[in-house]
């Protein structure tokens, strides 16, 4: 039994072994940036550099989706989350989706 649920993106956990698979377990959000952010990175878009709107909101939306991807996970009882990856997506001019996806596993401490 592991105290804490844990999100790997391998297909193990070290010092564990996955005893049951409970199946998978998804997570998802779609964000957008209001007007005024979008005209800032529009600016930004003509000189060049990082658009940080659009990375802090990616950001958010990543913790949104593995929050929303560990509550499935604690419903099945799950001890870890194996292979997890994440996905993106454009849903509509200036608005992303993030999908982050698993496989919801049971583990055992190995000796």
């Amino acid at each position: 039994m592991v105290k804490d649920t844990r999100v790997v993106n391998t297909d193990y956990v070290q010092g564990y072994k996955v005893t049951q698979t409970l199946g998978l377990v998804t997570g998802n959000t779609v964000r957008a940036k209001h007007l005024g952010k979008d005209i800032i990175a529009d600016l930004k878009k003509i000189v060049g550099g990082e658009l940080q709107e659009y990375t802090e909101m990616l950001s958010e939306a990543r913790q949104e989706s593995i929050n929303r991807m560990m509550k499935e996970a604690k419903k099945l009882k799950a001890d870890a989350v194996i292979n997890v990856r994440f996905m993106t997506s454009q849903v509509t001019s200036g608005a992303a989706e993030l999908l982050v996806y698993g496989t919801a596993v049971k583990l055992k401490k190995t000796k």
